[in-house]
Protein backbone atom coordinates (compact mmCIF):
# COMPACT_ATOMS: atom_id res chain seq x y z
CA UNK A 1 0.00 0.00 0.00
CA UNK A 2 1.85 3.21 -0.98
CA UNK A 3 1.70 6.26 1.62
CA UNK A 4 -0.52 8.96 1.15
CA UNK A 5 0.71 12.27 1.23
CA UNK A 6 -1.10 15.74 1.58
CA UNK A 7 -0.09 18.69 -0.09
CA UNK A 8 -1.08 21.94 1.30
CA UNK A 9 -0.23 25.22 -1.16
CA UNK A 10 -2.71 28.22 -2.51
CA UNK A 11 -0.41 28.16 -5.50
CA UNK A 12 -2.12 25.85 -7.82
CA UNK A 13 1.19 25.57 -10.05
CA UNK A 14 3.12 24.74 -6.59
CA UNK A 15 0.55 22.05 -6.19
CA UNK A 16 0.92 20.16 -9.80
CA UNK A 17 4.55 20.34 -9.74
CA UNK A 18 4.86 18.66 -5.75
CA UNK A 19 1.92 16.60 -7.12
CA UNK A 20 3.73 15.53 -10.37
CA UNK A 21 6.91 14.43 -8.17
CA UNK A 22 5.38 12.65 -5.55
CA UNK A 23 3.28 10.52 -7.84
CA UNK A 24 6.89 10.07 -9.64
CA UNK A 25 7.85 8.51 -6.64
CA UNK A 26 5.40 6.55 -5.72
CA UNK A 27 3.28 8.09 -3.26
CA UNK A 28 -0.66 8.57 -3.60
CA UNK A 29 -1.74 12.41 -3.54
CA UNK A 30 -4.45 14.18 -1.62
CA UNK A 31 -4.17 18.08 -2.65
CA UNK A 32 -5.73 21.24 -0.48
CA UNK A 33 -5.64 25.09 -1.18
CA UNK A 34 -6.17 26.04 2.20
CA UNK A 35 -5.15 25.40 6.00
CA UNK A 36 -9.33 25.09 6.57
CA UNK A 37 -8.63 22.40 3.33
CA UNK A 38 -5.70 20.74 5.09
CA UNK A 39 -7.60 20.03 8.64
CA UNK A 40 -10.74 18.48 6.40
CA UNK A 41 -8.28 16.73 4.62
CA UNK A 42 -6.38 14.94 7.20
CA UNK A 43 -9.19 14.34 9.28
CA UNK A 44 -10.61 12.42 6.22
CA UNK A 45 -7.76 10.83 5.09
CA UNK A 46 -5.40 10.88 7.92
CA UNK A 47 -1.95 11.35 5.25
CA UNK A 48 1.02 9.97 6.06
CA UNK A 49 3.18 13.00 5.46
CA UNK A 50 1.74 16.41 5.30
CA UNK A 51 3.64 18.73 2.67
CA UNK A 52 2.55 22.35 4.52
CA UNK A 53 3.19 26.11 2.55
CA UNK A 54 3.10 27.81 5.87
CA UNK A 55 1.51 31.64 3.84
CA UNK A 56 -2.11 30.30 3.64
CA UNK A 57 -5.42 32.70 3.51
CA UNK A 58 -7.31 32.03 6.79
CA UNK A 59 -5.87 29.76 8.52
CA UNK A 60 -1.82 29.49 7.79
CA UNK A 61 0.85 26.31 8.21
CA UNK A 62 1.68 27.23 11.64
CA UNK A 63 -1.68 27.14 12.56
CA UNK A 64 -2.60 23.76 10.98
CA UNK A 65 1.02 22.25 11.74
CA UNK A 66 -0.01 23.23 15.65
CA UNK A 67 -3.79 21.37 15.34
CA UNK A 68 -2.57 18.51 13.78
CA UNK A 69 -0.04 18.12 16.75
CA UNK A 70 -2.62 18.48 19.61
CA UNK A 71 -4.79 15.68 18.39
CA UNK A 72 -2.73 12.72 19.17
CA UNK A 73 -4.89 10.68 16.97
CA UNK A 74 -2.12 12.49 14.52
CA UNK A 75 0.66 11.86 15.99
CA UNK A 76 2.13 9.77 13.27
CA UNK A 77 1.86 12.24 10.65
CA UNK A 78 5.05 13.75 9.64
CA UNK A 79 4.90 16.88 8.43
CA UNK A 80 7.40 19.36 6.35
CA UNK A 81 6.43 22.93 6.36
CA UNK A 82 7.78 24.11 3.09
CA UNK A 83 7.64 27.38 2.62
CA UNK A 84 10.00 30.50 1.15
CA UNK A 85 9.59 31.88 5.04
CA UNK A 86 13.45 31.34 5.94
CA UNK A 87 14.43 33.31 8.44
CA UNK A 88 16.02 31.65 11.22
CA UNK A 89 12.62 32.67 13.24
CA UNK A 90 10.12 30.76 11.42
CA UNK A 91 12.31 27.79 11.28
CA UNK A 92 12.31 27.69 15.13
CA UNK A 93 8.55 28.86 15.54
CA UNK A 94 7.84 25.60 12.93
CA UNK A 95 10.48 23.19 14.82
CA UNK A 96 8.67 24.12 18.06
CA UNK A 97 5.33 23.87 16.70
CA UNK A 98 6.35 19.92 16.08
CA UNK A 99 7.04 19.83 11.99
CA UNK A 100 9.27 17.12 11.55
CA UNK A 101 11.46 19.41 8.85
CA UNK A 102 11.31 22.73 7.19
CA UNK A 103 11.98 23.16 3.68
CA UNK A 104 12.68 26.66 2.24
CA UNK A 105 11.65 27.51 -1.35
CA UNK A 106 13.12 27.44 -3.83
CA UNK A 107 13.67 23.72 -3.63
CA UNK A 108 15.84 21.18 -4.87
CA UNK A 109 13.59 18.00 -6.48
CA UNK A 110 15.83 15.70 -5.45
CA UNK A 111 16.28 16.80 -1.59
CA UNK A 112 13.01 17.55 -1.51
CA UNK A 113 12.00 13.55 -2.54
CA UNK A 114 14.83 12.43 0.19
CA UNK A 115 13.41 14.04 2.84
CA UNK A 116 10.37 12.75 2.29
CA UNK A 117 11.81 8.97 1.67
CA UNK A 118 13.72 9.61 5.00
CA UNK A 119 10.58 10.51 6.92
CA UNK A 120 8.38 7.60 5.58
CA UNK A 121 10.82 4.89 5.59
CA UNK A 122 12.66 5.65 8.80
CA UNK A 123 9.13 5.35 10.28
CA UNK A 124 7.53 3.08 8.98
Amino acid sequence: MSKKVLIVDDEPSIIVAIQFLMEQNGYETIVAFSGEEAMEAVAKHHPDLVLLDIMLPVVDGFEVCQRVRENPDWKDIHIVLLTALGSEANVTKGLDLGADAYVIKPFSNADLVAKVKELLECHA
